[in-house]
């Protein structure tokens, strides 16, 4: 694994500290193309009950094209990233986002249900591949010391789709159909494709050709598994909760429907808010990040649950939540990296399909307590339960890493000139 920081020369004086480097353009293209990805993700959410209407089905089993998604991104993570592991990335990308974009057009164009859900599997598979070669490709076009900041990019551009996306596209299903959202999606991943054939560098395939076996004994570090653990059950709080939203603001808060759109805009500006501020915090203080913006979810889920009759604290605590989730989102993608550094590819597809288990698993258990008659504050008090996990699981890994946590940077006489932890790399 790269060493997590480079050291000055020993009998030099430890430089000051310089300004962060600019973000390359190319990480910026690849936050752009993620708009489109987060977009398509989510915005059925606001097109079921027409799809349905059009397709000659239920809800729930509208509901299922959702479902296929997360899954293609579990399952497609991993596979494309093995699949594509010696090919070149700007190839691989460029070839990734062409076939999302085709899958939008085949939705929009689909005479069936059958054909609209295998469009989504098939979207899903090249969604999960885009995201995992293109983490890799942002990290290995920035210093060790920016990982999360380029991570927040990204993830930026997912906040944005929840912001601008999903909304616009209940709004074209409302006004022009359904079938509008997904043509508007596939112009925006063209926009996406031109930006990456002209702006991504290709990245030099290494002298020696990455070997599977080798790359797959990540799987064995302890570290991995914590994170991959930590990321699952830190989204799957959230999203256990966020997914039945809808439900407690109407039911429970007495709030219109017409407020649901709005909250869920506001989560997603606290996504943003969240984003920024992690991505800027994370590379300095990443188990800080980790530590405090898992435990502020744990608090906001269970006072979410304490005080969702009140509907002014119900749209606070949605802002909140926001923030707090995607605070630590920048944290766990670059953790995944330092501790799986010697494949990157992998380290990317496993990051993915850990948030994805989280948002298929959390949803899940929501629905599960509410069927249990537990009532529609339950999912907020089962997310809490699931963030305190993950909270566990950090500070597990947090003092599992102590051992080796901090290193003397030599000065100019031969003497310690200061401690640098980097426990939190």
């Amino acid at each position: 694994m790269p060493s997590p920081s480079a050291e000055p020369p020993t009998g030099t004086s430890t430089p000051a500290p310089t300004a962060s480097p600019r973000m390359p353009l190319a990480v910026y293209v690849l936050g752009i193309a993620v708009f489109s990805l987060g977009t398509s993700e989510f915005m059925l959410s606001g097109l079921l009950p027409p799809i349905a209407e059009d397709m000659g089905v239920s809800i729930p089993q509208a509901g299922l094209l959702i479902s296929a998604f997360a899954i293609g991104m579990v399952v497609g993570a991993p596979l494309l990233a093995v699949a594509t592991l010696r090919l070149p990335r700007k190839t691989t990308l460029i070839a990734l986002i062409t076939v999302f974009g085709l899958g939008q057009i085949a939705g929009a164009l689909a005479p069936s249900y059958g054909i609209l859900f295998a469009s989504r599997v098939i979207s899903a598979l090249a969604c999960a591949g885009f995201w995992a070669v293109g983490a890799a490709v942002a990290i290995a076009m920035v210093p060790v010391g920016s990982r999360a900041r380029a991570m927040a990019v990204m993830i930026g551009g997912l906040s944005i789709a929840n912001v601008l996306g999903v909304p616009a596209g209940a709004f074209l299903g409302e006004h022009l159909g359904w079938r509008s959202a997904f043509w508007a999606v596939g112009a925006a991943s063209a926009v996406a494709l031109v930006g990456v054939a002209t702006r991504i560098p290709r990245i030099p395939v290494p002298e020696e050709k990455p070997r599977l076996r080798r790359e797959l004994t990540i799987y064995r570090d302890r570290q991995v598994l914590l994170s991959i653990v930590i990321t699952a059950l830190a989204a799957g709080g959230v999203f256990c909760a966020f997914s039945y939203l809808a439900p407690l603001l109407t039911d429970v808060s007495g709030l219109d429907q017409g407020w649901v759109s709005a909250v869920l805009a506001l989560f997603g500006i606290g996504a943003l808010v969240g984003t920024t501020i992690g991505g800027r915090v994370a590379d300095a203080h990443l188990f800080g990040v980790l530590l405090t913006g898992i435990t502020a979810s744990t608090v906001f889920l269970a006072a979410l649950a304490l005080l969702a009759s009140s509907p002014v604290a119900t749209i606070l605590l949605a802002f909140l939540l926001g923030v707090s989730a995607f605070y630590t989102a920048p944290a766990l993608n670059a953790r995944m990296f330092n501790v799986a550094g010697a494949a990157p590819t992998l380290a990317g597809a496993t990051t993915t399909a850990a948030f994805n288990l989280g948002n298929t698993g959390g949803p899940w258990l929501g629905g599960t307590v509410i069927d249990a008659g537990l009532g529609y504050t339950s999912p907020a008090w089962a997310g809490a339960a699931m963030t305190l996990l993950a909270l566990a699981a950090a500070a597990l890994s947090l003092g599992l890493t102590r051992p080796r946590a901090s290193r003397v940077v030599i000065g100019a006489q031969g003497a310690p000139a200061e401690t640098e932890s980097v426990a939190g790399r």
